[in-house]
C-alpha cells in the first residue's frame, strides 16, 4: 500500500511529481483508477472510499481535495490508511469540479477511470461490470443509473429499465451524472478530458459524454447502478430548464456541439452557473436522464 500527499505544493514541484510517477509505476498496474474530487465531505467520504475498497478487482485511488476547510482531506488518508487502498490524496485550491477533475486525471496511469461522488456508495461489483460493458465493441464510457440507499432488488430493476430504456430511445446523448461515469482513460484524453477552457459551466458530465462519444458508443446495463447519499440538495438554482432537456434531446443525434457551445454555455453564462462557482455537493443531480 501506498498513500501520496501532496500538503499544497507537490502539484507545483518537479521533483515531487517524478516521485508520485515512479511509486505509481513501480507494480503492476491495475486496469481501474476511481478518481473523486470532494469539498467538505467530512461526513459521507469515509462511507464513500470504504465501498470503493471493497471492489472486486484492484483499484487505485485518487482524491482531490478541492480547498476542502472541514478536514475532509485528513479524513480521506485515514480511510484510505484504513483500507491499506493504493491511493494519490492531492489539493486543487482553485474552485471548480472541472479543474479538480483535471488536476486528477493528470495522475491517471490505468486504462480505465471512474469518476465518482464523495458522497455516493458503489456495490463490490462496481468497477467489474463497468469494465464489462468497456470491453464491448466501441464502447468508451459506462453510465451508472442512481438508486436511493437501502433500495431493493425491484426498485433497482425499475430504474433499470427507466434508463436503459431512455438510452435506446436517445442513444447519443448521456442518461448518467458524474457519480457514475466510467471512462476508457485514451478516449477520454483524446476527447480534451476535463477543460474548463473548454466547459466551464455546470452539467459538465453531460458536456464531457458529448465529447468523448465521438470517439464511441456509451453503454448501460442493469447492474451498473450507485447509492447518491439522501441529503438535501440545491436542484433549482442549478437545473438546466425544460427548453434546454428537450433541445438536448432533439439536438445530441446532430448537433450536439451546437447545442453545448452556442446554445446552453449562452444561457449558462447570463445565469452565472459556472463550475468555479459551484461545489460538488451542491449540484450533484439524481435526474441522470432527461426523460420523465
Amino acid at each position: 500500500m501506498f498513500l501520496l500527499n501532496d500538503h499544497d505544493t507537490m502539484l507545483r514541484s518537479a521533483a515531487g511529481s517524478s516521485i508520485a510517477a515512479r511509486r505509481l509505476d513501480r507494480r503492476p498496474t491495475p486496469l481501474w483508477t476511481v478518481l473523486i474530487p470532494f469539498f467538505n465531505e467530512r461526513d459521507y467520504l469515509a462511507a464513500t472510499i470504504a465501498s470503493l475498497a471493497a471492489q472486486t478487482v484492484p483499484v487505485i485511488m485518487i482524491l482531490v481535495d478541492n480547498g476542502s476547510t472541514d478536514g475532509s482531506a485528513d479524513v480521506a488518508r485515514a480511510a484510505v490508511r484504513a483500507h491499506g487502498l493504493d491511493a494519490l490524496v492531492i489539493t486543487e485550491p482553485t474552485p471548480g469540479k472541472v479543474t479538480a477533475l483535471r488536476t486528477g486525471l493528470g495522475w491517471v496511469r490505468t486504462r480505465y477511470v471512474a469518476t465518482c461522488d464523495a458522497d455516493t456508495l458503489y456495490p463490490p461489483h462496481y468497477l467489474a461490470e463497468a469494465e464489462r460493458l468497456l470491453q464491448r465493441d466501441r464502447c468508451v464510457v459506462a453510465g451508472a443509473y442512481f438508486v436511493p440507499p437501502g433500495a431493493e432488488q425491484p426498485a433497482r430493476d425499475a430504474e433499470a429499465r427507466r434508463i436503459l430504456s431512455a438510452a435506446r430511445l436517445l442513444p447519443r446523448q448521456c442518461h448518467a451524472g458524474g457519480a457514475g461515469q466510467c471512462f476508457d482513460v485514451a478516449a477520454l484524453r483524446a476527447a480534451g478530458g476535463f477543460d474548463a477552457a473548454i466547459w466551464g459551466f455546470i452539467l459538465e458530465d453531460h458536456e464531457v459524454i458529448h465529447r468523448t462519444m465521438r470517439q464511441g458508443r456509451m453503454l448501460y446495463s442493469r447492474d451498473l447502478w450507485c447509492m447518491p447519499s439522501p441529503r438535501e440538495r440545491d436542484r433549482e438554482s442549478i437545473r438546466w430548464t425544460l427548453l434546454e432537456r428537450l433541445v438536448y434531446s432533439a439536438a445530441a443525434p446532430v448537433a450536439g456541439s451546437w447545442f453545448f457551445y452556442r446554445f446552453l454555455a449562452r444561457r449558462l453564462q447570463r445565469r452565472k452557473l459556472l463550475s468555479v462557482q459551484m461545489r460538488e455537493r451542491a449540484f450533484q443531480d439524481l435526474e441522470g436522464t432527461v426523460l420523465a
